[in-house]
């Protein structure tokens, strides 16, 4: 029996008890303590990342398929990796107002393809922004012009995201970035930006859309790599995480973030096999919406139960 029903039981027994002022006063001081809940669960329910002191967050947003993750650092600093395509932009900024963010330290476009950048113009438009990285890759889209000119009207420069640049979110979170390492063909993922962070005993792995011949390269880089979260590299694609690469990443969790029943069969079945031998608990927005990770330096949770390994086929 859930709380709000209960409280409708205890109201009935009160109005229609005949045994005593002793009962009643019981009936009335258990529906008092209940309330009590009620309402101290709703102010834990309200408070923003910000209240949240001593905890970093990672947000995996829901945007379909797209990429959109919003880090906070145990001192409120944030970072928002991707927006999602040209129609999550209005989403990413409602939710990251629901969640009282009011500023971005750290903006990061991993690379120009529009399920990554295109709700970025709209949200450079809605939120002061510190710093802004992405991949010295061009494109000719309308979607990459909008992100350009949304930068300047603020004027926001753009910083090179690439290996070896190192950043810090607040006091406590620090990161590097492991990708692009080097100049490569028009393919925008193999440009895509890699980024590992740190927070105490802990650390997270953002893949972008970073691909297998990417994973190579960082690996033969001899690159810290070994880590506790990764956000899976392009939406679980079979292009991106070699059972080497994973076994060297030895994640925890993985987290996918892909639209359900998309076009491209996302994620592959290969990937959520290679992840169910390993052993790898599968978060994944497609099943479970927007999910969100804690950790206090020393261990991460979520309140979400884990996602499955099913593929789902386009149209099923």
């Amino acid at each position: 029996m859930d709380l709000a029903a209960e409280c409708h039981q205890i109201i009935a027994k009160i109005r229609n008890d005949k045994r005593g002022c002793k009962m009643r006063f019981l009936l009335i001081h258990r529906f008092k303590f209940i309330l009590i809940v009620i309402a101290a669960a709703a102010m834990l329910s309200s408070c923003s990342p910000q209240e949240n002191e001593g905890l970093m967050q990672v947000h995996f947003i829901d945007v379909g398929q797209g990429d959109a993750t919003l880090i906070v650092s145990p001192d409120g600093k944030t970072m928002l990796i991707d927006a999602g395509d040209n129609s999550a932009g209005d989403t990413v900024v409602s939710y990251l107002r629901r969640h009282g963010i009011k500023s971005i330290d750290i903006l990061v476009g991993t690379h120009p393809d529009s399920d990554h950048i295109g709700g970025l113009d709209t949200v450079i438009d809605s939120f002061e922004t510190a710093e802004f990285y992405m991949p010295r890759k061009s494109h000719t889209t309308n979607t990459f012009m909008d992100v350009l000119s949304a930068a300047k009207r603020k004027g926001l420069s753009i910083k090179e995201a690439k290996a070896g640049v190192l950043i810090s979110i607040g006091n406590d979170v620090k990161g590097r970035f492991l990708n692009p390492r080097s100049s490569y063909s028009d393919d925008n993922n193999l440009w895509s930006a890699v980024v590992r962070l740190e927070y105490a005993d802990k650390s997270f792995l953002f893949m972008g859309d970073a691909v297998v011949q990417n994973e190579l390269e960082i690996m033969g880089a001899a690159e810290k790599i070994d880590s506790d979260l990764i956000k899976l590299g392009h939406h679980g694609s079979s292009t991106s995480t070699s059972e080497d690469f994973i076994k060297s990443v030895s994640p925890d969790v993985a987290v996918i973030s892909s639209k359900q029943n998309n076009s491209y069969g996302h994620p592959h079945k290969e990937t959520l096999e290679l992840l169910k031998e390993q052993s790898i608990l599968l978060y994944r927005t497609d099943e479970q919406g927007s999910i969100v990770f804690y950790c206090d330096g020393k261990k991460i949770w979520t309140d979400k139960k884990p996602g499955t390994y099913n593929y789902y086929k386009e149209g099923n």
